[in-house]
């Protein structure tokens, strides 16, 4: 697998990337009721993290990662990512106002390929959530208690 920047052009960030890529980082958390991203302030190493969410949570279903664009991933056409393409197919959640302030900006292949639209979008991003999963909905609460937690993962055991 290679990187996109490679041939010396500038490195391009995805802001949908992968939780175990060495050079990963968290982007933001899911919280709230409706999953949506909260935005970290600054860039925090994957590695770093992952050791701290529950055992038998899918890390991507509460935190956002971003990772380097590689030229072999299945988004990929060319220099363009089709996940950015179809994610704006999908009305804005946020139609006006400034967009939500992010570390990965200056890298981001979604904002290099569409701007400011992409932007509107990415907090509603999820890139593993299924409807009616009763424990990621608890993990992305911030009002939600370890002991709840530990409560609900001892019941559903």
């Amino acid at each position: 697998m290679t990187t996109v920047g490679e041939d010396g052009s500038s490195q391009t960030w995805c802001p949908s990337g992968e939780a175990h890529a060495p050079e990963s980082v968290v982007l933001g958390v899911r919280s709230g009721q409706d999953g949506r991203v909260v935005y970290l302030a600054d860039p925090v190493p994957a590695a770093d993290v992952l050791g701290e969410v529950p055992q038998g949570v899918e890390p991507r279903r509460v935190l956002r990662f971003a990772s380097h664009c590689v030229s072999d991933c299945v988004n990929r056409r060319g220099g363009d990512c089709t996940l950015v393409e179809r994610v704006l197919s999908r009305p804005a959640a946020q139609e006006d106002g400034p967009v939500p302030r992010c570390h990965l900006r200056a890298r981001c292949q979604w904002w290099k390929q569409t701007g400011v639209a992409a932007c509107a979008r990415c907090p509603a991003v999820s890139t593993r959530h299924h409807a009616g999963d009763v424990l990621a909905d608890l993990v992305a609460d911030p009002a939600t208690t370890q002991e709840q937690l530990d409560e609900w993962i001892a019941v559903a055991g």
